[in-house]
C-alpha cells in the first residue's frame, strides 16, 4: 500500500472513530435532556393537579371539566389516578374502562413522598400532597412519543451524517494527500530514472526548505559520490582488462609457437598445452569482464538487435573448437518447433557469445566423451536452448549455489577454473530478461537450459 493511502486510511480511520465518539455523546445527551425534560413536565403537571385540588370546591363536579380542558398535550395518553387519604381512588381520567393500580406503589409512597418510574411502560410519576391537612395520592402515566420520536430522528440523522462524513474525508483526505504528497512522488519518478549511466544527473531543487527539499539535497550530494567511486571502479575494470589483455595476447602467441615449432619431451609439451589452456581461459575471462563494463540492465535494451541464436550457437562453438579440438556438438531443433519458426531473439550478439563459449567450455572439461547436444525449441511464447552433455551431475546441495561466483564442484577439484563463468553467463541472461536453469535428466546427464522469453 502506498504512503499516500496509508495516511489517508489512517487519517479517515481516525476521524471516524472521533466523530462517532462524538456522536454517541450528542445522542446520550440528547436522550438525558429528553428524560429530564419529561419528567420534569410530569413534576408541573402534578403541581398544577395539586393546586387544583387545593383550591376546587367540588372536586368531583370540577374536575371533569378541568382535566379535559386542561389536559397536557406533551404528555401523551395522559392518565391520573387520585386517591384519598384512606387510599381510596376519588378520581380517574380514564373513561370506560376498569381502571386497576398497584396498591405496593401507594404502599411505597408513604415512605419515599415521590416516585419516579422510566422503565416502566407507560413511565409513571406518582407523588404524596398534603392538601387541605389531608394526604392525596396522585398517580400520573403517559408516554414520551414526541420526544422519543425526536430521539429517533435524531439517531437516523447522525448515522447519515456519520456515513457521508466519513465517506467525505476519506475521499478529500486522499484528494489532498495527493497534492500534499506529488513532490515526494515527483522525487521518486527522478530517483527512478538515474540509472549507472546517468550518475550525474540532479535532481531539481525546488528551494522550499521543506523536508522533501532536504532529502532531494541528500540524494544529489549521494550521487555525486557514487558517481565518482562507480566511474573509479569502471575505469579501474576497463583499463586494468585491456592492459592484462595485451600481455595475455603476447604469451597465448609465444606459447603457440612453442608448441608448433620447437621440439620438446612429452612432459613438457602437456604442461605447455595446459599453460596454453590457462592463458585462453583467462584471455576470454578479460575479454567477459571488459565487454560487460560496457552494459547494464538499464541500458543494454535500448541496442538490441536480432540475432538468431542458431548463428550465436555454432560462433561460440567454433570459437571454443579451438582450444578443445576433440569437442564434438550435435546440434537439433525439437519436433514441437513449427517449421515457420524465426531462431531470432533480441539481444546483443556479442554477450550471448560469451553465455555458449562458458557452456561449450564447461561441456568439454566435465563430459565423458568431449560432446555436447544442443536442442533448440521455439513456442509462440518462449524459445530454449538446452545444452546437454555426459558426465558425473552436480550433487543436489551444489546446485543452489551453481551460478555464484567462485562457486566450484567436487567435480572440478582437479580442474584448473576461475568459477566465474556460470555466474557470468547468469548475469548476462538476466541483462536480457532470460533465464538458466540445470537439471539432471539421466543418470551421468548434465543439462542446461537457456530459456529466452519473447
Amino acid at each position: 500500500m502506498s504512503l499516500k493511502r496509508k495516511i489517508a486510511l489512517n487519517l479517515s480511520i481516525a476521524f471516524s472513530l472521533l466523530f462517532g465518539i462524538v456522536m454517541t455523546v450528542i445522542y446520550i445527551s440528547f436522550n438525558d435532556f429528553r428524560r429530564d425534560e419529561f419528567k420534569e413536565r410530569f413534576r408541573q403537571r402534578l403541581e398544577f393537579t395539586s393546586h387544583f385540588i387545593a383550591k376546587s370546591k367540588d372536586f368531583e363536579e370540577e374536575a371533569p371539566v378541568f382535566f379535559n380542558e386542561n389536559s397536557d398535550n406533551i404528555l401523551l395518553n395522559e392518565t391520573i389516578l387520585i386517591f384519598n387519604n384512606k387510599k381510596e381512588l376519588i378520581y380517574s381520567t380514564i373513561k370506560d374502562k376498569n381502571v386497576t393500580w398497584d396498591d405496593g406503589l401507594l404502599q411505597e409512597l408513604d415512605q419515599k413522598k415521590v416516585i419516579y418510574s422510566e422503565k416502566t411502560v407507560p413511565e409513571i410519576y406518582a407523588a404524596v400532597r398534603i392538601i387541605n391537612g389531608e394526604n392525596y395520592y396522585i398517580l400520573t402515566s403517559a408516554f414520551d412519543t414526541n420526544g422519543k420520536s425526536k430521539l429517533e430522528y435524531l439517531k437516523y440523522l447522525l448515522i447519515t451524517s456519520y456515513v457521508m462524513s466519513t465517506l467525505l474525508i476519506g475521499f478529500f483526505s486522499y484528494y489532498f494527500m495527493g497534492q500534499f504528497l506529488k513532490p515526494l512522488e515527483d522525487l521518486n519518478q527522478e530517483i527512478s530514472e538515474v540509472t549507472a549511466h546517468k550518475l550525474t544527473t540532479q535532481i531539481p531543487v525546488r528551494n522550499s526548505n521543506d523536508e522533501i527539499d532536504v532529502l532531494a539535497q541528500s540524494f544529489n550530494t549521494m550521487i555525486i559520490r557514487l558517481n565518482d567511486v562507480f566511474q573509479s571502479q569502471k575505469d579501474f575494470t576497463a583499463s586494468a582488462s585491456h592492459e592484462i589483455r595485451t600481455p595475455i595476447t603476447r604469451m597465448a602467441f609465444q606459447l603457440e609457437n612453442l608448441i608448433k615449432f620447437e621440439q620438446h619431451s612429452p612432459e613438457t609439451l602437456s604442461s605447455l598445452k595446459q599453460i596454453q589452456k590457462d592463458v585462453y581461459q583467462l584471455s576470454d575471462l578479460t575479454n567477459s569482464l571488459l565487454l560487460l563494463t560496457k552494459f547494464d540492465k538499464e541500458n543494454i535494451q535500448s541496442i538490441y538487435e536480432e540475432v538468431r541464436i542458431d548463428e550465436v550457437i555454432f560462433e561460440s562453438f567454433e570459437a571454443v573448437e579451438k582450444s578443445y579440438p576433440k569437442l564434438k556438438m550435435d546440434f537439433l531443433i525439437s519436433e514441437n518447433t513449427s517449421e515457420n519458426a524465426l531462431l531470432t531473439i533480441k539481444g546483443i550478439q556479442s554477450l550471448l557469445d560469451i553465455v555458449f563459449i562458458n557452456l561449450f567450455k564447461n561441456a568439454a572439461v566435465y563430459s565423458d566423451n568431449a560432446e555436447v547436444d544442443v536442442l533448440i525449441t521455439e513456442t509462440p511464447s518462449y524459445l530454449t536452448v538446452d545444452v546437454i552433455s555426459h558426465g558425473d551431475i552436480i550433487p543436489e546441495e551444489e546446485q543452489t549455489k551453481l551460478f555464484e561466483a567462485f562457486m566450484r564442484g567436487n567435480n572440478s577439484q582437479n580442474i584448473s577454473g576461475s568459477g566465474l563463468g556460470l555466474r557470468i553467463v547468469k548475469r548476462i541472461l538476466e541483462y536480457h530478461g532470460a533465464e538458466i536453469k540445470y537439471s539432471s535428466p539421466g543418470n551421468l546427464l548434465n543439462k542446461f537450459s537457456v530459456i529466452f522469453n519473447k
